[in-house]
Order: structure tokens, then C-alpha cells, then sequence
């Protein structure tokens, strides 16, 4: 199957293959490792850099997360229908703590009781970089929340979803560079965090389309703005106002994060900067839109991605510490 077919396939076709009521042999390891390839290349777009910037033995393990976040978010997103999508978010749980137990068992023959093909892939990179379960079930816990939870109070409820539904990733990447620490861990969940909440500002119309707030309910109260102005198209004083204050108050957690670039692995370091540079170029987007995110979806232009790039890379080669290869 071509990329592009693989990309057009409905995700209902997916789920009736490899879902709970499937009736499928269980993949080899060699064929379950070509499905999660073939899953992450044909969602290029949100997954561009396992390309050619991670280091080439990194790649398949790459493939392997990335594919459990793509069911996941599909699970969640992509079936329609709530209390569907809580029974196979449920079973999804249930698949990769019996994966982990797997992983943990090592006898190769442990994953004949694996059937999905990712579980099949993604035991050997759990194994290999002895991930916890925790990242995995809070990754779908913040899936199961979007299914009842609509808004949030405070930002201290925004936070504690990004918590779940953010920083797990970065968590993840940390364990398959065998960088994990304390330090780097607070580091890590700063940047994701930053970048959840950038991405929730670029996406307010969007998501009030699907029915969706993320912006707290007592940051609207204290800028005077009205739940039905998101819906309008039109950015009042007050709506602005409020998205200024949230884009200053999100650079602050990509300046908390900002050390980790240099205290990762050197394979590493390009990836992390780049996350870094991107979401604060989504702030600098809203901010020069005027901060009129309900008319027009900021977002980071072909263009922008090459100048992050070439950044990225001259801060790579001109930072001593980088080109001396410290962690």
C-alpha cells in the first residue's frame, strides 16, 4: 500500500482490522514495524522530523510511539460518538498495559498475547528504553477527559490537562534519548506545556467549533469576555487583551524549558530546539495577527519552518557547548 493510500484510508477501516472485535492474525514483528513506519510517514505533516534529523537507529522506535499517539488521538477524535470512543479508549489502556507487561517479560514469546500491530512494535522500544506505563495511561487518560469535559475553570485545571495531554510526549522522547532526569523532566514538561497552550490559542475558533474551551472560564470573566464572542468571528478589545495576556504568560514556559536544549543527548538537540523555536513562533504569529485569532488561524508558514531550521542549526554549530558535545 502506497503512503498516500495508507493516508486516505478512513480510520473506520483501521478500527474494524485491528479493533477490539477484529479477527486478524497477529502481525510479525517485522510486519507490525512497517505498519507503524507506514502509519508515521503518511501523517508527515505532524511528524516531519523522523525523517532525516534523529539519528537513523532511532527511527523505527519513533515510529512505534508516534503510532500509539496517532490511535490514541484517533480513538478519541475520530469515531464520533462519546461513549464509543470511552469503551475503546478503555480497551486502548487495557492494550498497552498488557504490552508493558510484556515488554517486562523477557522471554521473547511474551508478546505472542499482543495482536495489535502496535502493541507488537511498540513492546520492543518499551523494553529496550525501559519506559514506564505512567506516560502511556495519562496520554489516554486526557483522550478520555476530552470526552465529558468541554471547559475549564481555572488555568490550574487548563494545567493539569496539559499534564496528561502534553507532556507525556516529551516524556517519551526523553526515555529514547536516555535522557532522563529530574531536571530534564521539568525542562521537558515546561516546553510541552508551552506548546499545548500555544497550540490551544492558535485553535480557539476551532475548537469552539467542535464544541470545545480551553480558555478558562475566570480568565474570560476578568477580561470581560462573553463564551459567544468565540463563536462570532471577530476579536473584541477584550478577547484581544485576553490573548495577549495568554501568549506572555506561555513564553514564560518556553524560557523555563529553554535549558534542555543543551542538556540532551547531541542527537537530540536539533529536534528539541526546533519544538522550542515552533512554538514560539506560533506565539509571535498570533501576536502579529493583533491577536485576532477568531478571523484567521495563525499558523507557521512553509517559509517559517526553513528559517527554524537554519537557526537551529547555526545555534547548533556556534553554541560552544553544543559543538563540544556536552550534555
Amino acid at each position: 500500500m502506497t503512503d498516500q493510500a495508507e493516508r486516505s484510508r478512513p480510520f473506520a477501516e483501521e478500527l474494524r482490522e485491528f479493533g477490539p472485535e477484529s479477527h486478524s492474525e497477529p502481525m510479525s514483528l517485522p510486519a507490525a514495524q512497517a505498519y507503524c513506519r507506514k502509519l508515521a510517514r503518511s501523517h508527515y505533516e505532524n511528524f516531519p522530523l523522523v525523517s532525516w534529523l534523529l539519528p537513523k537507529e532511532l527511527h523505527q522506535h519513533f515510529y512505534n510511539v508516534y503510532a500509539f499517539c496517532r490511535w490514541a488521538d484517533n480513538l478519541g477524535d475520530e469515531v464520533h460518538d462519546s461513549v464509543r470512543s470511552l469503551a475503546l479508549l478503555e480497551w486502548w489502556r487495557t492494550q498497552v498495559s498488557l504490552c508493558h507487561e510484556a515488554a517486562a517479560n523477557l522471554q521473547d514469546g511474551s508478546r505472542q498475547a499482543l495482536r495489535h500491530p502496535v502493541m507488537i512494535a511498540l513492546h520492543t522500544t518499551i523494553r529496550e528504553f525501559q519506559i514506564p506505563l505512567q506516560p502511556f495511561v495519562d496520554l489516554i487518560s486526557a483522550f478520555i477527559q476530552d470526552q465529558t469535559k468541554t471547559s475549564y475553570e481555572t488555568f490550574e485545571e487548563l494545567l493539569d490537562y496539559c499534564r496528561r495531554s502534553a507532556n507525556p510526549v516529551g516524556r517519551l522522547v526523553l526515555h529514547l534519548g536516555r535522557d532522563v532526569n529530574v531536571v530534564n523532566l521539568g525542562w521537558s514538561d515546561s516546553i510541552c506545556t508551552g506548546l499545548q497552550l500555544a497550540n490551544f490559542w492558535q485553535d480557539v475558533a476551532r475548537d469552539f467549533a467542535i464544541g470545545r474551551i480551553y480558555l478558562p472560564v475566570r480568565d474570560l470573566e476578568q477580561f470581560g469576555v462573553d463564551r459567544d464572542v468565540l463563536g462570532q468571528g471577530v476579536s473584541t478589545p477584550e478577547f484581544k487583551r485576553l490573548m495577549a495576556f495568554q501568549v506572555d504568560r506561555t513564553r514564560k514556559f518556553f524560557n523555563d524549558g529553554s535549558p534542555l536544549v543543551d542538556n540532551v543527548t547531541p542527537a537530540l538537540r536539533l529536534d528539541v530546539d526546533l519544538f522550542l523555536a515552533g512554538g514560539r513562533k506560533i506565539l509571535d504569529r498570533i501576536e502579529a495577527s493583533g491577536f485576532q485569532v477568531l478571523e484567521r488561524r495563525p499558523k507557521v508558514t512553509k517559509w517559517d519552518a526553513v528559517g527554524l531550521l537554519a537557526g537551529a542549526c547555526w545555534r547548533k554549530w556556534t553554541s560552544p557547548r553544543r559543538a563540544a558535545g556536552a550534555i
